[in-house]
């Protein structure tokens, strides 16, 4: 499994700051199709869901503590969200706040695969009805050891 992170992202980290940080306030974007070839290009396919904290529109934050390279969800966290589309569910991105979607270097971004099983996010169920809630139990991110 791996995901890829957006140039914004990588340069962040390098100089600035945490991905928690970069990402913070975030939202977990759920499309349809395969994913683009890298997290600087747009965002292809269409937009089936959107998780946040509790469903509510204003995101969320990773957890303050990384374990092993991996920090996840606060373990308290609800992550939901409404599907607003009906597909097949094919990839994720995992956005900041401000994040408008289109081709950038800037943006803090990871993305994955979505699949039932040994993708970078795995779902009971990759078929997505509009107007069914999408819960997220589990989420995290990690840097790996080369």
């Amino acid at each position: 499994m791996t995901y890829k992170t957006s140039s914004g992202l990588r340069n962040y980290m390098q100089v600035t700051g945490s991905a928690r940080a970069a990402l913070a306030g975030g939202k977990i974007r759920i499309f349809s199709g395969p994913e683009p070839v890298s997290a600087d290009a747009a965002e292809t396919g269409t937009l089936l869901c959107v998780i946040d904290k509790d469903g509510a529109g204003a995101g969320f934050t990773l957890d303050t503590t990384a374990v092993d390279g991996i920090v996840s969800k606060v373990v308290s966290d609800v992550l939901k969200g409404t599907i607003i589309a009906t597909g097949i569910a094919g990839y994720y991105r995992y956005v900041g706040a401000a994040d408008t979607g289109v081709v950038s270097t800037t943006e803090p971004r990871v993305q994955g695969r979505v699949s039932k099983s040994g993708a970078e996010m795995n779902l009971g169920s990759t078929a997505f009805e509009s107007g069914i809630e999408q819960p997220l139990y589990e989420f995290s991110i990690n840097l790996p050891t080369f």
